[in-house]
């Protein structure tokens, strides 16, 4: 009998293993499924871009193309002021609205972090409160207040629109990495003669980069992020030359008497999603340090 109980547990450990190469099987099934599912809306524009104009233009057509064309990324070229001058207003505006959102909300995160002052959480609650606005209600007294500033069809004037919308969540994001870290730390720079800016400057921000980079990549690229926004930039931009990549890719769409060149427009796709797409597999690792930052407390 004693026999008997000491191989039951090795019998259950080799049903354990007999069934490890299911499981096994399933779970790479299931995650290949869902990798098809989630990167058909990406490869699908990418092998459009690369049939010819008529062929990405037939009904139906197919998913490959019959013959690779760059067709469409030279015709992007040549199209109104070309492709290099939109990416660079892209590019220009998400770099403005990156470098303030990160500054402002850094600065403002650290002082309700830190500081105590009269009002501190009142004022941090209509901070909180400006999430439950929806960016469109805004447009109209942004624009009036850009008309008069004389910032209106101006690309400093729409960074300035999206800052504005950022600030919320990168002070919200930047204190709770702030929250995160032990104050002794601070402290030990204080007693070596630091001040609050040094401090903050040589012992805090190295400390909490997963957070700064994660209110640049929000963004960058986030639900209302610089990069892909359209509505603000199509109401505040009327100058063909200062367009954006959305508002040129919603042209582009339109097309001459009703023609929609979608070759041209899915290569226009590609382009736009590269250059997020690469940027957050890069950064993906701080990305995801930044979302977790002050969810335990120290």
């Amino acid at each position: 009998m004693k026999a008997i109980r000491d191989l039951r547990p090795q019998s259950e450990f080799l049903r354990a293993i007999s069934h490890r190469p299911a499981r096994t099987l399933i779970y790479y099934i299931a995650a290949a499924l869902l990798a098809v599912v989630f990167l058909f809306p990406v490869v699908w524009p990418f092998l459009t871009s690369l049939k010819s104009a008529g062929e990405a233009g037939s009904t139906p057509t197919g998913f490959f193309p019959s013959q690779i064309s760059f067709e469409n990324y030279s015709d992007l070229l040549v199209y109104g002021a070309g492709i290099v001058t939109y990416v660079a207003n892209s590019a220009f505006v998400t770099l403005l609205t990156m470098i303030g959102s990160t500054i402002l909300g850094t600065l403002a995160g650290y002082g309700f972090s830190r500081f105590r002052f009269p009002g501190r959480n009142i004022v941090f609650f209509f901070v909180l409160l400006m999430f439950m606005i929806p960016f469109q209600s805004l447009l109209t007294p942004l624009f009036q207040l850009l008309n008069k500033m004389h910032l209106i069809n101006s690309l400093v004037g729409l960074s300035l629109v999206y800052i504005t919308y950022q600030m919320p969540f990168s002070i919200f994001m930047m204190r709770n990495s702030f929250d995160s870290i032990v104050r002794d730390i601070e402290d030990a720079a204080r007693i070596d003669g630091c001040s609050a800016f040094t401090s903050l400057t040589r012992v805090m921000l190295p400390i909490v980069r997963p957070g700064i980079i994660t209110i640049a990549l929000f963004a960058f690229f986030g639900p209302s992020g610089a990069w892909n926004e359209f509505l603000a930039a199509l109401t505040l931009l009327s100058d063909g030359n200062k367009f954006t990549l959305p508002i040129m890719l919603l042209n582009a769409q339109s097309g001459q008497l009703g023609i929609v060149h979608w070759g041209t427009v899915e290569a226009g796709t590609t382009i736009a999603m590269f250059i997020p797409a690469i940027t957050f597999l890069l950064l993906q690792r701080y990305y995801v340090q930044g979302l977790t930052a002050g969810s335990v407390k120290a």
